[in-house]
């Protein structure tokens, strides 16, 4: 039978700020001591920062000690700079929103179903392949209009 997950890194999982690399984190806090998890990215990022200002770690030091590269230790300091502990919160990637239905697509399928009363999703995108040249599927067009998913 499969091993409960631990609690901890459960919640980690699923806060989004579970470190994928915690064996890399060799700092000597983390290995002594319990209350530092290596596991805990924000922990990770903060201990590394703070050791940097506290003047105990160059950033290159820090960065290896911390398992990041020099890179991610000045993005982890230019976002805790302007956001603060909530900046070392890693976004989501990929696209922010609806990237092919621009502001002028969406308003012309508000115009068609105005005009045309109700259409199937998949009308609508033959619609918007017919007159903007873009192919886009079905459910582009219901996250567009806010319709949910049939079940």
């Amino acid at each position: 039978m499969k091993k409960p997950e631990d609690p901890k890194r459960k919640a980690l999982r699923e806060q989004g700020t579970l470190n994928r690399h915690p064996e890399k984190v060799t700092d000597g806090l983390f290995q002594e001591n319990d209350f530092f998890d290596p596991r805990d990215l924000i922990q990770v990022k903060y201990e590394m920062l703070r050791r940097v200002s506290a003047r105990d770690k160059t950033a290159s030091e820090a960065a290896r000690t911390f398992g990041f590269s020099r890179p991610s230790f000045y993005q982890a300091k230019s976002a805790f700079d302007g956001e603060g502990l909530s900046g070392l919160v890693p976004k989501k990637r990929g696209p922010r929103g609806g990237h092919k239905l621009t502001a002028e697509v969406v308003k012309f399928v508000r115009q068609v179903l105005q005009e045309e009363g109700p259409l199937g999703s998949q009308s609508l995108a033959e619609k918007i392949r017919n007159r903007f040249g873009l192919r886009v599927h079905r459910r582009t067009v219901e996250r567009a209009l806010g319709k949910k998913k049939p079940r």
